[in-house]
């Protein structure tokens, strides 16, 4: 017999303003402990030495993370002008250095080619996967890393602060799948000056937004208590940018038990992914078509 899952069926969202230092993985197991929860999982890696939004997911609404993780983040990110690194941030070994600076003219000169749809090279020291293996683990072992350029949309790329010669800080508002460390990286090259980054924070991710994040040390000290529910956004969150269509009491019983259930259709087209509520509760996302809709996530909250 398999060993029980230890923890609560507690589902929602929690915002964490993640801190420097830390993993994502070990925010999620944070956060896990803290509510006492089954299960959790988070909408989007930040690097160790990264800081801001951390949505982690818990219960059901893990079910949910696909559509946070594919909706637009933002971030501000200051670049060190000069350097290059082999993991194109602070916490890497210098591989080249230069003594041009660029002007505050020339950076906004070369930002426009870095936006739109762009095709970016993954840093090397990343959680991109290599034939089964992850190219940091590779790249750690001294080993060649060769990575496929892949498409990415940047929204907008700004420069808000020059604090001195070396350094710059950006805003980036991007999609799906963007690093920022090779943003930096092709920045400096466009300007002749190698470029890493030195900060990070990523200041909305979708829904979740920092100034409504919680700290490590705040959801630490209601760990394991009432206090703590404070803290937990509702599942339906994750969900935003669906469109909600409300069902009836049969409809809801036909959706979970995975059939297709009627629906109220307003303002969708045919095969148009959404998902069912019932009361304001997400029932299951799916398909709609023809009044229905035709479930490929079922909801398992009372």
């Amino acid at each position: 017999m398999g060993r029980r899952k230890k923890g609560r069926d507690i589902s929602g969202w929690v915002v964490i303003d993640k801190p420097a230092g830390i993993t994502s993985t070990s925010v999620v197991n944070k956060v896990r402990w803290a509510f006492d929860a089954k299960k959790a999982g988070h909408a989007g890696t930040l690097d160790p030495d990264a800081t801001g939004v951390l949505a982690v997911a818990l219960g059901e609404a893990t079910k949910t993370v696909p559509f946070v993780t594919d909706a637009m983040k933002a971030y501000r990110f200051t670049v060190r002008l000069g350097q290059s690194t082999n993991t194109d941030d602070a916490e890497g070994e210098v591989l080249s250095e230069s003594e041009t600076r660029p002007s505050d003219n020339e950076i906004e000169a070369a930002l426009p080619a870095l936006t739109g749809e762009i095709i970016q090279v993954p840093p090397k020291f990343s959680a991109v996967k290599i034939d089964g293996q992850r190219a940091y683990k590779l790249a750690r072992d001294g080993e060649e890393v060769e990575l496929t350029a892949r498409p990415l949309f940047v929204e907008s790329l700004v420069l808000v602060e020059r604090p001195d010669p070396d350094h710059v800080t950006l805003e980036m508002v991007c999609g799906k799948g963007g690093y920022v460390r090779s943003i930096a990286r092709d920045l400096g090259e466009a300007l002749g000056c190698f470029g890493h980054v030195r900060e990070l924070r990523r200041t909305w991710s979708g829904p979740f937004d920092v100034e409504d994040g919680v700290t490590l040390e705040e959801l630490d000290a209601v760990a394991k208590t009432d206090a703590i529910m404070e803290f937990l956004g509702p599942l339906e969150i994750g969900l935003v940018d669906l469109p909600e269509l409300p069902t009836t009491e049969s409809g809801a019983v036909k959706l979970r038990n995975g059939n297709p259930g009627m629906v109220i259709g307003t303002g969708v087209q045919y095969g148009d992914e959404a998902w069912a509520s019932l009361n304001g509760q997400a029932v299951a996302v799916g398909r709609y078509k023809a009044g229905e809709l035709h479930p490929s996530r079922v909801f398992n909250t009372n």
